[in-house]
């Protein structure tokens, strides 16, 4: 395996600041293996592309996996191929020209992950149209929003979604016309027509299509495939225009990359993955159209967070993506277990854990660590996710350093990326196997350049040791704008094609990024001092006791307070040896409680070596979870924090001394 220092290349000097109002901007880097140009895809420019070429090359593998219910009890995974997949997007393609979908209209796709969502995407990339995803976890506000914002004249939904649709159907516009729905459930079609003209089952969608077939209308590679809205965690969703170029030079990059630093963890026709993080989310999509352009597997899962470890069990990936929350979990609920055990089992895992953590410190590749513990007590945990995993990416927030240690010494090679809707997901992602890229995210991919841009108020400079700045973006895998929002394009993307993220990097000397800050939860404390909230979130949350954390301040207050969602087991655990009764909900409000809490936060703060104005001085205890319902945290579970303000007033102005008014 190649050393990180041979994976990152200069291809343009740095910049000083040029004057009052301007910024010092650093070097201009790449992946070396992108150094004269970036990597393509074996001539393959679009979407439909992509999709038809592997139906063709990989006819008969199988493509789209989903479970059968039968009396509520979910069978094994059954797949269709990708010459079936193929003829299912062609009849949909068909249909959406025969109700007057043309060329560049738009289409939403509102429900759950599922083989319908993806073959309705294709059969849009088919006909030129633009793909308008909605979130499954959206209120009927949000869906009205996005359906009118985007002037969607057809909309593809899962049945269990149809209550909210059709809440929001007698505010949408006048231009959606069509509506189909798909899954189990009321037969009983649903009462929509007083307010679109023409509303199908998924069954008799397909049979239009195949009654009426259609030529495709392929798209050229600057045609848009998507207008996909960011979750955003203030004021209303971003329309994201990403083209069918951009997300192609991603999957090239991410081809480019794995060949790059692999050792046989390469992805290949034979590998799987579980579909469970929202399709409407770029992370999702991406990871899908790479596993489809190498004839893979797609497994869908049941639509139940809940039911997850049971769709694990029955698919076996052989890839796991996922989300810091999802590995919290994980991480969480092993721990517990093998406390819960106790005596020799504990013993021999902890003392396997810190020999295999001091070998992946040596640099020794993580299959040739421990093998014989790796067989007799790791296993275990890795067989929560299979047994066959060989790949765990996490992506969409910082993943902590403890968790991304726990999942490369007890089930995989495991890394964390970075990106975002605007850059198609992966712009980053660290090298397995190095030590170096401990809590990072590693150096760019081969479709990827950046640069550091200063951050004067908070000393952070691209030339200084480390360079810090913040994160800019350019390469391929860019999106063109904003829809309907140029005010708000000319404030991010640059006219020479450079994305400003908002996060604040630091560049290791390795030559891997490592995300600091973010510059909008940046803030004074009232004596002047800076806060990265984040930063200190981050630190919080490694405490046992945190399930989950929002620490806020202000510029009029000189101490930071927080709302804190304790872990229910731990919590409950001391309280049965505290005499402190009840569930979670009474618990949280016993004095005792909040007093044991706080103090072991402090003592998290003290041993990460947080400076006094960065400590929690008082906290409010919460029994139920932020949630995407509430509107306090987004379906990638980043916290907004403007709507957690607006509904923990009360309690941050308990905090702070102030009085009702």
């Amino acid at each position: 395996m190649k050393h990180v220092e041979n994976l990152l290349v200069e291809v343009a000097p740095a910049e000083p600041s040029k004057g009052e109002g301007t910024v010092a901007i650093g070097p201009t880097y790449r992946n070396v293996v992108a150094k004269d140009a970036y990597p393509t895809l074996d001539g393959v420019k679009t979407l439909y592309e992509l999709f038809t070429s592997s139906a063709k090359r990989y006819a008969q593998n199988p493509c789209l996996g989903s479970r059968k219910q039968v009396d509520g009890t979910a069978g094994p995974f059954e797949f269709i191929t990708y010459e079936e997949t193929a003829e299912l997007v062609a009849a949909i393609g068909s249909a959406l020209s025969a109700v007057g979908v043309k060329a560049h209209d738009k289409c939403s796709i509102y429900g759950g992950n599922s083989a319908e969502w993806m073959i309705a995407m294709q059969a849009c990339n088919r006909q030129s149209v633009y793909c308008v995803p909605l979130y499954d976890s959206l209120g009927e506000n949000a869906v009205e929003f996005i359906i009118n914002h985007s002037e969607s004249s057809i909309i593809f939904v899962a049945r269990e979604k149809l209550d909210t649709l059709l809440k929001a159907l007698p505010s949408a516009h006048k231009g959606l016309t069509t509506l189909v729905y798909w899954g189990t459930g009321d037969e009983k079609r649903p009462d929509a027509e007083q307010v679109i003209s023409l509303t199908y089952s998924w069954d008799e969608f397909l049979a239009l299509g195949k009654a009426t077939p259609a030529p495709p209308v392929p798209p050229s590679p600057e045609d848009l495939c998507t207008i996909m809205y960011t979750s955003g965690t203030t004021g209303d969703p971003k329309g994201v225009m990403i083209s069918h170029a951009a997300v192609v030079a991603e999957v090239a990059g991410l081809h480019a990359f794995l060949k790059q630093i692999s050792h046989g963890n390469t992805i290949t026709e034979n590998d799987v993955v579980l579909s469970y993080l929202p399709l409407a989310h770029i992370f999702d999509r991406s990871t899908e159209e790479m596993f489809l352009s190498v004839g893979a597997r797609i497994g869908y899962f049941q639509g139940d967070v809940k039911k997850l470890v049971d769709d694990i069990a029955a698919l076996k990936p052989t890839i796991f993506i996922g989300v810091p929350r999802v590995f919290d979990r994980i991480y969480a609920g092993a721990m517990s277990k093998i406390d819960e055990k106790g005596g020799l089992a504990a013993k021999l895992f902890h003392w396997g854990y810190r020999r295999k953590s001091a070998r992946l410190k040596r640099n020794i590749p993580a299959d040739k660590a421990t093998p014989v513990f790796d067989k007799v007590v790791f296993s275990k945990i890795k067989a929560r996710l299979g047994g066959r995993v060989k790949i765990i990416v996490s992506g969409g927030a910082p993943l902590a350093g403890h968790v991304e240690e726990f999942l490369k010494i007890t089930i995989s090679w495991g890394v964390q990326g970075y990106g975002l809707t605007e850059t198609c997901a992966g712009s980053f992602i660290s090298v397995p196997d190095l030590s170096e890229m401990a809590g990072t995210v590693g150096p760019p991919l081969p479709c990827t350049a950046f640069r550091l841009e200063a951050v004067p108020e908070m000393n952070y400079d691209p030339a200084g040791s480390p360079p810090r700045g913040e994160v800019v973006i350019g390469g391929p895998t860019l999106f063109k704008g904003y829809y309907k929002d140029e005010a708000k394009t000319k404030e991010d993307l640059t006219a020479d094609g450079w994305f400003h993220t908002g996060d604040v990097g630091e560049l290791t000397p390795e030559g891997a990024l490592r995300i600091i800050d973010r510059k909008k939860n940046i803030f004074k404390l009232s004596q002047g001092e800076y806060i990265a909230v984040e930063k200190i979130e981050a630190v919080y949350k490694k405490n046992p006791l945190v399930e989950q954390i929002w620490v806020y301040g202000n510029s009029f207050e000189n101490i930071l307070v927080a709302v804190v969602v304790p872990a229910e087991s731990a919590l409950t655990s001391w309280a049965a040896d505290a005499d402190v009764s009840g569930d979670l909900a009474e618990i949280v409000k016993d004095p005792k409680a909040n007093s044991y809490v706080w103090g072991e936060l402090n003592k998290t703060a003290k041993e990460a070596k947080l400076k006094g104005f960065e400590q929690i001085r008082k906290i409010h205890l919460e029994a139920e979870q932020f949630s995407v319902e509430q509107n306090l945290i987004t379906p990638t579970f980043k916290l907004k924090r403007p709507q957690l303000l607006k509904h923990y007033k009360e309690q941050i102005d308990a905090m702070y001394g102030k009085k009702k008014s």
